[in-house]
């Protein structure tokens, strides 16, 4: 990865890491409103940051922000519709939308349900740059990007080997998961590319779990090859970079990154 490096915080447990992301968002969404009136966030599914967004959702977390100037996007989306159980959609508004004063027309999701995933996929980019764009041409930019990371080392809906993690142009893409993991074992998707989640202004990621401790030492300590471990292509350049990774998840990581960063 390149300069600077990320900034490594390994908590305790899950629950810590959930009071640190919490606060880290709070203060991401103060800076941004009061700089641009608006806070963009693309949140991330399965089931980690699901106490992410309850505790959000919660007073003091609920009254902390201004819930109508927030702007809430989505990292990726299973091509299932919104009522769906797989839906991250559907997670994030039973865990916190539903609790949240948010005007209707600030939360943007991606259409799972459109029958050609890669219409779904182009309606997104034109909703990303038609919300957060100044101009045609600028690339949207999201204020943060919370992202988890899978077993084989997959982001949003990176996963290894896909054609996705080689896009330069296109900030959304189709992408067809097939992977031992995954039930069902191949499954469609859209998802933000790196383009999208390299111009955000911070990019989170939340880990726990031992399971997660091989893909998370491969991934920022390994040598970098990003085709076997997708999340190695989240680089925000000038936009800060930040992991929260619990005692499991990060068991097999030595200091070599930010020993500062690290709690007992």
């Amino acid at each position: 990865m390149n300069d600077p490096a990320p900034e490594i915080v390994v908590c305790a447990d899950l629950e810590t890491c959930v009071e640190r992301a919490a606060r880290r968002i709070v203060s991401a969404a103060s800076t941004a409103i009061g700089a641009r009136g608006r806070f963009a966030i693309a949140l991330a599914g399965g089931s980690t940051p699901e106490p992410l967004y309850e505790s959000l959702g919660d007073s003091p977390g609920r009254d902390a922000l201004d819930w109508s100037r927030v702007e809430v996007f989505w990292g990726d989306e299973r091509c299932v519709p919104p009522d769906h159980p797989d839906s991250n959609y559907r997670m994030a508004r039973a865990a916190l939308l539903d609790a949240v004063p948010i005007p209707p027309e600030r939360i943007h999701r991606i259409r799972g349900e459109e029958p050609d995933p890669e219409y779904a996929a182009d309606l997104y980019e034109r909703e990303l740059h038609r919300e957060l764009s100044s101009s045609p041409r600028d690339t949207p930019r999201l204020d943060l990007v919370l992202l988890g990371l899978g077993t084989d080392g997959h982001t949003a809906s990176l996963f290894p080997e896909s054609e996705a993690l080689e896009e330069k142009d296109r900030l959304v893409a189709a992408v067809k998961a097939s992977t031992p993991t995954l039930q069902p074992p191949v499954v469609e998707r859209v998802t933000l590319t790196p383009p999208a989640i390299n111009a955000a202004d911070e990019v989170l990621f939340l880990v726990a779990g031992e399971e997660k401790a091989p893909a998370v030492e491969a991934v920022l300590e390994g040598p970098r090859e990003p085709r076997r471990w997708p999340a190695q292509a989240i680089d925000p350049g000038p936009g800060r970079l930040a992991w929260l990774v619990d005692a499991g998840a990060a068991r097999s990581l030595s200091d070599l990154h930010a020993p500062e960063g690290r709690e007992p």
